[in-house]
Order: C-alpha cells, then sequence, then structure tokens
C-alpha cells in the first residue's frame, strides 16, 4: 500500500473520495445546522449528522425525511464491519417517522471512500452487500415506497399453469422465486441444452412483473443474433388468453444487423430510448435484452470492451451515466462463456455496476459462473430430460480426420496472418523457414480457415453412409430387398 493511502486521515478520506462519490449520484453534501428546518434537506448529505449515540459521519435526507447513514472510515480500513457503527447511529435518530425493529433509518452504508457496502435493515433476512457506489436520492425513495415483502408474498401465491410449461419449468420458476423470496440476490439455473431455458425465463419475467417483484427487467445475452432470438422469443409468448407479452409490457432492445436475424423474416425492435437507462422512474415496467458488450460500452466506455468481440460493437453505442438502481433484475443467458482474464473483469464490473437480482442462466456452470452466482437455485440435468422423455440421447461417434490427427505443416515462404491473443492486433506476414504444428497445437497456437469445413465435410460423410446403412436395413426387414 502507498504511504500517502497509508497514513490518509478519515477527514482527508471523507474530503477527498467520499464527498465527492455522494456529489455525483446527486447528493448536496452540507454540513448540520441545527436552526435549519429539516424540511430544506430534499437531496442533502448533512455530515455530523446527530443521533443520541453519537454523530453520524453523514445523514441522507431526501424530502426532510432521513433515509440513509452513512459511516466513512480512513482508506486503509475495510469498511464492511463498520456497519454496525452505522446501525448504533440508525437506532439512535430522533425524530424520526421510521421504525423497522427499533432502526430509526432504513438505509445504512459504511465506505473507505473506495468500496462502499450497503444494509438495507427494514427486513431480517436483508443482508449486507457491496455496491458499486451510493444510490441516487430518487432511489431510496423507490426503495422505501416498494413493498417488497408483499410483492414476494403475491409473488408464491400465483397459479404457474401456463399450458406450454413442462413440470420441470414449473419446478424451475418456483426454486427461483423460493430463493428471492429468501432475499437472495445472485442464483444460478442450470438447464441442459433443447429444455427450454429461454421460455421458462421469459414466464419467470412475466411472473415477476405481474408481482411487483422487479419491473425493470435486463435480459444479457453475448451475441445479437442471441438478442434478436430473446426478443422474438418475448414477442411470440402468450402469457394471458390472446396477450402477447409485448402488448402487455414494453419490450426493447438493440438495433439488429440483417445477419443478426438469420433466415427469419426481418422484424423492427423497439430501441430502448436512453433515458430509461440514466433516469429510471418507478412507473417504467420494460424489458431490456442487450449484449453484454454493449452494456459495458454504456458503463465504461468503448475502449473497455475486448477487442476481439466476434460481433464487433455497435456503431450507436455510447457511454451513458447509468445509476446502480436502473435495473431491479437482470438475467444472464448462457453465462458459461469461456472469457480471458480482461474479459472475465469487464463481465463482472458490467454485472457488479448494478444493485439487482441476479439470475445466470446456463447448460454447463463453468467455475467463474458458479463462483459468481454461488447458489445452483435449480438443476435440471442431461440425463434426466432423457429418463423424463424432453430429450433424445445420443451414441458417441469417433471420426477420425488427418487435419486434428496430423496436425498442420506450412511451408517456407507461406504467407500466414498473425494474430495478437492480447489486442486482437493482425497482420499478414511471410514464414522464413518451414514451421509443423502437432495436432494438440491446433486451434490453440494455429488455426486453419479450411480445417473446420473439411470437418464437417467427414461428419456429412459419415452421415450419410450411415443414413444409407439404416435405410437398407430398414427396407431388409420389410422384405423389400431380396437376394
Amino acid at each position: 500500500m502507498p504511504g500517502n493511502a497509508r497514513d490518509e486521515s478519515e477527514a482527508r478520506t471523507r474530503r477527498e473520495r467520499v464527498d465527492p462519490r455522494l456529489k455525483e449520484q446527486g447528493w448536496i453534501v452540507v454540513p448540520f445546522d441545527g436552526k435549519a428546518s429539516s424540511s430544506h434537506h430534499t437531496h442533502h448529505a448533512v455530515t455530523e449528522f446527530p443521533t443520541a449515540n453519537g454523530p453520524a459521519d453523514y445523514g441522507l435526507m431526501v424530502d426532510g425525511q432521513p433515509l440513509g447513514i452513512v459511516e466513512a472510515k480512513r482508506l486503509s480500513l475495510g469498511p464492511q464491519n463498520v456497519l454496525t457503527q452505522a446501525e448504533r447511529y440508525s437506532k439512535g435518530v430522533d425524530p424520526s417517522p421510521f421504525n423497522f425493529h427499533g432502526f430509526r433509518v432504513p438505509f445504512l452504508y459504511s465506505t473507505n471512500g473506495e468500496v462502499v457496502w450497503f444494509h438495507d435493515v427494514r427486513h431480517r433476512l436483508n443482508c449486507s452487500r457491496q455496491l458499486a457506489t451510493f444510490h441516487t436520492p430518487s432511489a431510496l425513495a423507490e426503495l422505501l415506497d416498494r413493498d417488497f415483502e408483499a410483492a414476494c408474498g403475491t409473488l408464491l401465491a400465483m397459479p404457474n399453469a401456463h399450458p406450454r410449461l413442462r413440470p420441470y419449468q414449473v419446478e424451475a420458476n418456483a426454486a427461483i422465486e423460493r430463493a428471492i423470496h429468501d432475499r437472495k440476490r445472485k442464483m444460478l439455473v442450470a438447464m441442459a441444452t433443447g429444455t427450454g431455458k429461454t421460455f421458462t425465463m421469459v414466464n419467470q419475467v412475466y411472473r415477476v412483473m405481474k408481482s411487483g417483484v422487479g419491473s425493470r427487467i435486463l435480459f444479457l445475452v453475448d451475441r445479437r443474433a442471441l438478442a434478436a432470438q430473446a426478443v422474438r422469443a418475448f414477442a411470440s409468448f402468450e402469457p394471458e388468453p390472446s396477450k402477447k407479452f409485448d402488448k402487455i409490457y414494453e419490450v426493447y432492445s438493440q438495433r439488429f444487423q440483417r445477419a443478426d436475424l438469420g433466415d427469419d423474416a426481418p422484424f423492427d425492435p423497439k430501441v430502448l430510448p436512453n433515458a430509461y437507462l440514466t433516469n429510471p422512474k418507478p412507473k417504467h415496467a420494460f424489458v431490456y435484452v442487450s449484449t453484454i458488450q454493449r452494456m459495458a460500452v454504456n458503463l465504461f466506455g468503448r475502449q473497455a470492451v475486448w477487442s476481439a468481440e466476434e460481433d464487433g460493437i455497435d456503431e450507436d453505442a455510447e457511454q451513458l451515466k447509468i445509476p446502480i438502481h436502473a435495473f431491479d433484475v437482470i438475467i444472464a443467458d448462457e453465462c458459461h462463456r469461456g472469457y480471458t482474464t480482461a474479459e472475465m473483469s469487464l463481465w463482472r464490473n458490467t454485472l457488479d455496476h448494478f444493485d439487482a437480482i441476479k439470475i445466470g442462466l446456463t447448460a454447463t456452470p463453468a467455475a467463474h459462473t458458479k463462483a459468481y452466482f454461488r447458489d445452483v437455485v435449480f438443476r435440471y440435468e442431461y440425463a434426466r430430460a432423457v429418463r423424463e422423455g424432453y430429450l433424445v440421447d445420443y451414441d458417441v461417434v469417433t471420426i477420425k480426420s488427418n487435419v486434428r490427427m496430423d496436425g498442420v505443416f506450412l511451408k517456407e515462404g507461406e504467407t500466414v496472418e498473425v494474430v495478437d491473443p492480447e489486442t486482437g492486433d493482425d497482420r499478414l506476414d511471410q514464414l522464413e523457414d518451414e514451421r509443423e504444428f502437432v495436432s494438440a497445437d491446433v486451434e490453440r497456437t494455429v488455426t486453419s480457415p479450411d480445417s473446420n469445413r473439411k470437418l464437417l465435410e467427414e461428419v456429412k460423410r459419415y452421415a450419410q453412409e450411415h443414413e444409407q446403412r439404416v435405410d437398407e436395413g430398414s427396407r431388409l426387414e420389410r422384405g423389400q430387398i431380396v437376394g
């Protein structure tokens, strides 16, 4: 740790680190004035805020009401354990219109100017959690007005009897909803490929919005083509008789290119207004389908996104000032994808920016996925899907291919494309001598643009021969071939 950070005083931390972060989120930092009326404090962070248990570093006042306490410590101290001090101050605030199990202020923060911890003390199951930054005044007002406990009760009581739902999809919804009711903020759903993960989650989103558990929903994918598929899934889902999802709630997305739509007929997606991101309102009720790359650009700028992105970065994507409460629920689809270290960091930072319930959706939970989402609240494995008749089992077939068996041999003088794996920069080069790559190097160190085509030709040849054998065997059984 640098000397200046170790020796930095609490007063300096507050002045140079905490004050600017509060101001950035719309708080006016003012010293306590015993003569001033609290009604004048509409979105103010009052320093040395008085309580019966001593002065709190900051009292967050919204429309004259004390909604938050911030306890700050110098940079060299970890802030999480300091929340107990904020709790003590909360119990000593008088006058206050609130009393939540003895707490007179509902929203508590502790910080060292770099890390922010938060605790909503209104419900005993609410755990403290780390935030990217402080909530805005309007976010605290919205949190106060929302009756999350009642919404959870409504969600659990809602019948889940859509005629297209399969039994295990109902199980998945029930598991997610129990986890939400138990105040889990991160959870993972693992369902085998082909078992209808997207349909399950579209139904889940409807239930979450209908119950009031969440109204601003972010559906994240990692390719525009998957985003287009998700938009179609929401548009075609009929949660109520003769009512499509997108006629009940707004569904937005980014713009698509023709290649993103595949062979399907083009459609005109509704592009999300930037104000929905930068100035979220309680009245907003919508689903936003976005690639995680675009959202990363919106949060951190174009320079932050990995350059090797296979889809390319949307030309109209721009950096925006998005508050942490912009979404109530985030669903990260296909979150098992393997990322480089740099991509992993950006993936986590994008999700971590938002103070939302986060649901990871995957067929094959990877280590980094389980580490982030923590609890696998529901599993539907391939073997069970086969056993219950929803997937067809397969036989493993070994097909030999010289492309992979013999590796790759490059001759002297051949022109090759050299790609820097760190930067994505590519250039043409001419080999000064011959190079041989063993099969283990293929697709690790060297790739041949023609190799996948040759592999598919091998698979096609095998499939055609297999089809012919099976067809002849079937005709023999029927007595159609004699001799």
